[in-house]
């Protein structure tokens, strides 16, 4: 399938992604997953927004990555800066600043090592993956290609981000 067949499909709140040219598709997300997802939106919207930071979308929101080698995911959140916020028109066109992913037990679409590699290839800036099981966050950056560093955050301590610096939250404030 290409990019462009794939953006023609009907429009669905099913989890899917387009892999290089293959469509993937998941079971919708446990409540469990969601909650953590909303928490992380009211976080991070409230603190982006309120300095005119950029934007944030949750998913189901089309990220294509690579429209010629039919690569589009969907991360569980996004965030995009203000001086990049054109990027975002009908879909997201390139990578967004931070993308969030809460890990469930069971990767539902690929693995996260695989998200990672397109995340350092195609200039993500930082990952936020969410452990839901042992309450932590892991802060993934990335820096020409590679990831430059790996942060795990633990529920109680505050989130440092080189993307938003003056985040000032936990874990256990965010779900609190």
């Amino acid at each position: 399938m290409t990019t462009y067949e794939y953006l023609r499909t009907p429009e669905s709140l099913q989890p899917q992604e387009l892999v290089h040219g293959v469509c993937r598709e998941a079971a919708a997300p446990t409540p469990r997953h969601q909650e953590l997802v909303g928490s992380f939106f009211i976080a991070l919207e409230s603190h982006v927004r309120a300095g005119a930071r950029g934007g944030v979308w949750l998913a189901p929101i089309d990220v294509v990555l690579d429209r010629e080698r039919h690569l589009v995911i969907q991360p569980d959140l996004i965030v995009v800066s203000a001086a990049r916020l054109g990027i975002v028109t009908d879909r997201v066109w390139g990578a967004p600043d931070i993308a969030l992913e809460v890990l469930s037990p069971w990767p539902r679409i690929g693995s996260v090592e695989e998200r990672l590699g397109w995340f350092a290839q195609y200039g993500v800036r930082e990952c936020w993956l969410v452990h839901q099981v042992h309450h932590e966050v892991e802060v993934v950056q990335f820096e020409g290609g590679r990831i430059a560093s790996r942060t795990l955050f633990e529920r109680d301590q505050h989130i440092r981000s080189t993307v938003l610096p003056d985040f000032d939250r936990s874990m256990a404030d965010i779900i609190a």
